[in-house]
């Protein structure tokens, strides 16, 4: 899940929500948005190995 900051950068939040915080863990900052859609795709695709 994506979600855009107010500095412009792009931040990678897991889907599910993290049961010690009660928030979605940050997965990353990134530049721009397609940067950050290409690393959730290798997220996803290391979940299932």
């Amino acid at each position: 899940m994506i979600r855009k900051l107010k500095s412009g950068e792009y931040r990678l939040y897991s889907r599910k929500i993290d049961p010690r915080t009660g928030k979605r863990r940050n997965l990353g900052t990134f530049k721009s948005r397609e940067v950050a859609e290409k690393h959730e795709r290798e997220v996803q695709y290391f979940k299932r190995h």
